[in-house]
């Protein structure tokens, strides 16, 4: 319904791809200019204009309606993408509502979850970083007083921890300090998957099985093989 409606009353994101022969931007004219992205039950909707929005989530209350969902307005935001911060102060706040609520516009520099990851207006999709470090930290304390075996233990935070590093760490910039921080905690729950004190020496969780160690999967091998793993798949 959405995809229909863009189609035929040119609603899109509608991002310029360069200039024409005469200096005019020109639009993308070979089937890119869509308007809805989807991912089992979240949704996000693109429009260059403010009536294309609404027209777009009028389709969205209706729709909802006919299958008697609800849709929680409090967790939906208006995301401007536009980097021209002049331009932004001087035009008037956007006032796009659905089901009668008006919904939260955001700052140019205030992130919101979009599709998994935390990002900008501008694209700086940097808070993921915190939110995927505050996700670590709360798996580290899942398992610090566990009544598991250690490869339960150690799986339940491998799947937790590592596994939310893993999904954006293919696209997002980390510092050395930021990833040695975040490696730190790692390390300290493969020892709360033993019951290990603090103080007990890291390295048996880095070296390898050759040189008697547990050889635990860190940030930067995960790192290597998401990069690895996203090139192929853009090959």
């Amino acid at each position: 319904m959405l995809t229909v409606t863009g189609q035929n009353e040119d609603i899109s994101h509608g991002l310029q791809i360069g200039k024409d022969q005469k200096g005019d931007n020109k639009r993308d004219a070979n089937g890119y200019q869509f308007n809805n992205i989807g991912f089992i039950d979240d949704i996000s909707i693109s429009s260059d204009t403010p009536e294309g929005i609404q027209k777009l989530l009028k389709i969205v209350q209706e729709f909802t309606a006919s299958c008697e969902k609800q849709i929680n307005v409090k967790k939906k935001y208006l995301l401007v993408i536009d980097n021209d911060k002049k331009r932004r102060e001087q035009e008037p706040a956007l006032l796009i509502s659905i089901n009668g609520e008006t919904l939260q516009a955001m700052n140019l520099d205030d992130a919101c979850r979009y599709l998994g990851y935390c990002g900008t207006g501008n694209g700086d999709i940097r808070a993921t970083k915190e939110v995927v470090r505050q996700k670590i930290i709360a798996a580290h304390d899942l398992i610090k007083y566990h009544p598991l075996t250690p490869e339960l233990a150690t799986g339940l935070f491998t799947s937790k921890g590592m596994g939310v590093f893993r999904f954006s760490a293919a696209f997002i910039e980390w510092s050395e300090s930021e990833l040695i921080d975040v490696k730190r905690l790692c390390v300290q729950a493969c020892k709360n998957a033993l019951h290990l004190p603090r103080s007990t020496a890291s390295a048996f969780f880095i070296f390898p099985k050759t040189h008697a160690g547990k050889e635990s999967t860190l940030l930067m091998a995960a790192l290597t093989q998401e990069l690895l793993l996203h090139a192929e798949r853009c090959m």
